[in-house]
């Protein structure tokens, strides 16, 4: 039985397909057509994972999308009755409900096919709880509470829940507008981050400011309940009036300000991008980012509470806060956690495979999502020819020469970019898909931006670690293997890593086991033989772009900047 997962027409476009419960591939959009969080239709994704099942359109038994409008009619209605929201905002949402509720014509229109050229069913599988089926039924966990927030998605902000088995039962929700995502959105705009997916970097400006100087006001924004739950005081927004708009022209999706005047009046004049940042706007952001620790500490102890499960599992937007995620553990009763590597929406493709395999059909769980590898690869003769036709000279080693000589470049300062296996899946490049340097310098942060990166100087960069030197380093050493956690660096190893500790003395970690990334794993334990260290700083093999997918594009990356060395499967090209 083959079932294809989308998410369309929404940030992180994206499809997953699975064969009888097991993955076959997941991919986002955006690796393919090269533009950052692509809001159409995964037109090549879907091509990409029926490629690599072997399979037409004919073959699929079930296609759903992680969208279904019509689930909350009554609610919306009346929510429109009581707000008059604008006319423009209703038109918008028409729109898209048509554009989801007429799946099987759309989805054969974009893909080029006629509509007897598939014998598939057709579903339309709620927003959260896609979410929520992309957190718990790949997660290694057969009974767990289950949180999925966001900042909107068919009406509803926050869903939460529990799993058992095959079955998933939703327990409550938060709906439309009130939503936390939406509030650290419109507070990240007002500090002049307004692209989407800049809340990322708001999470990074945060540990530099004082929060106590702003918490205050933003407890005037979000209001906490004794149940656990929260509202916003929609007198500092607009999205309950105006609609919280997202245009992707090009593809690329633009989220509306979101913020009122009143919210202005209260932090004062909004910072323009790209404009100095001040003491201000840190004290703002760690403010912001407290706050939302406040909300989310609430529902997952809520959970807790009321659940009495030992596990947590996490999907939606907001469960990308690394800063939050990694304090789950110790400041709640909760002994495991697993959350979703792709838990934005691009997650959502992924959970609607298994929301109809389990959910919807019964069938039994014989999968675990233990790595995010999920995406394209190539053999090393595709990767010969690339090479070939950019006219580099390379070395062809053997794996445990290549693992070797990469880690004493590394060691010797160089910054090398590694690309190996399949892509990974979710916004994080998980050792794949990296940039690779020296954790123990304390310039490679300001070697990595001014080479390659171009980025702002407070984000911080992310160790890969030994799984099994983890608790040498940090101060938990829970298994991370997608790198969603921030752990506290133990104060005695941050003279030894200044690279990836954050001015908090913090590091968004990525713990490498040898089962699930055996050459990343060698890789690292080669560098550790070396220096003593069994850490690397890894980032993303990208420059202001999708992260590459094809040899063709990481040479293109390695060549129209400053790295070092790249070495792409069995090959080695360092630059002289």
């Amino acid at each position: 039985m083959y079932i294809l997962g989308i998410n369309a027409f929404h940030g992180g476009a994206s499809a997953c397909l699975i064969r009888d419960g097991q993955l076959i591939a997941a991919a986002e959009e955006e690796r393919f057509n090269r533009i950052k969080y692509w809001a159409g239709f995964p037109v090549q994704a879907i091509q990409f994972v029926l490629e690599e099942g072997g399979i037409g359109f004919g073959d699929l038994d079930h296609v759903g999308i992680s969208r279904k409008p019509n689930a909350r009619l009554f609610k919306m209605a009346l929510y429109a009755f009581r707000r008059r929201p604008s006319l423009s905002l209703v038109t918008d949402r028409l729109k898209n409900v048509l554009k989801v509720t007429s799946l099987k014509s759309v989805f054969c229109e974009h893909m080029g096919i006629s509509p007897d050229q598939t014998r598939a069913e057709f579903h339309n599988v709620e927003h959260h709880r896609a979410h929520m089926a992309s957190a718990f039924f790949v997660s290694p966990f057969r009974d767990a509470a289950i949180l999925s927030v966001d900042g909107a998605g068919d009406f509803v902000t926050t869903m939460w829940g529990t799993g058992l088995d095959n079955r998933l039962e939703v327990d409550s929700e938060i709906n439309f507008p009130h939503s936390l995502g939406i509030f650290y959105t419109a507070v990240s705009q007002w500090l002049g981050f307004p692209k989407y997916g800049d809340e990322g970097k708001v999470m990074g400006l945060a540990p530099y400011g004082n929060p106590e100087r702003h918490l205050n006001t933003m407890r005037k924004l979000v209001r906490l309940h004794r149940d656990g739950t929260f509202d916003l005081d929609l007198d500092y927004f607009v999205h309950h009036a105006e609609g919280a708009s997202m245009t992707w022209e090009g593809g690329e999706p633009t989220i509306g300000m979101l913020f009122s005047p009143k919210l202005a009046a209260l932090l004062g004049e909004p910072r323009e991008p790209r404009t100095e940042i001040t003491e201000r706007h840190q004290d703002v952001a760690a403010a912001l980012q407290a706050m939302l620790e406040e909300a989310e500490f609430a529902l997952v102890r809520k959970l807790s509470r009321e659940t009495g499960k030992k596990a947590l599992v996490m999907a939606g937007g907001v469960a990308l806060n690394s800063a939050f995620n990694g304090k789950i553990l110790p400041h709640t009763d909760f002994e495991d956690i697993y959350i979703h590597p792709a838990a934005g929406d691009a997650g959502t493709a992924l959970g609607v495979c298994y929301y109809l395999y389990h959910q919807v059909l019964g069938k039994p769980r014989t999968f675990e999502m233990n790595d995010a590898y999920t995406g394209s690869h190539y053999d090393n003769n595709a990767i010969q020819k690339a090479l070939d036709k950019a006219g580099l000279s390379y070395q062809n080693l053997e794996e445990s020469a290549l693992v070797k000589r990469a880690a004493s470049l590394i060691a010797e300062g160089n910054v090398v970019g590694w690309f190996q296996g399949r892509m990974e899946w979710g916004p994080r490049a998980l050792g794949n898909r990296s940039i690779l340097a020296d954790p123990r310098r304390g310039d490679m942060k300001d070697i990595l931006n001014a080479r390659i990166k171009h980025r702002e100087p407070f984000r911080p960069f992310a160790p890969s670690i030994l799984l099994e030197r983890t608790g040498e380093y940090f101060d938990q050493q829970y298994p991370d293997p997608f790198m969603i956690k921030v752990y506290g660096v133990l104060p005695q190893k941050q003279p030894e890593i200044p690279a990836v500790t954050h001015v908090d003395g913090t590091g968004r970690l990525q713990t490498v086991d040898k089962a699930h990334a055996p050459l990343y794993h060698a890789l690292i334990s080669a560098f550790g033989e070396q220096t003593g260290t069994p850490v690397v700083l890894n980032t993303s093999f990208n420059e202001n772009e999708p992260i590459v997918r094809t040899p063709e594009e990481a040479i293109d990356c390695f060549m129209r900047t400053k790295m070092d060395a790249l070495a792409v499967g069995n090959h080695l090209v360092v630059k002289k």
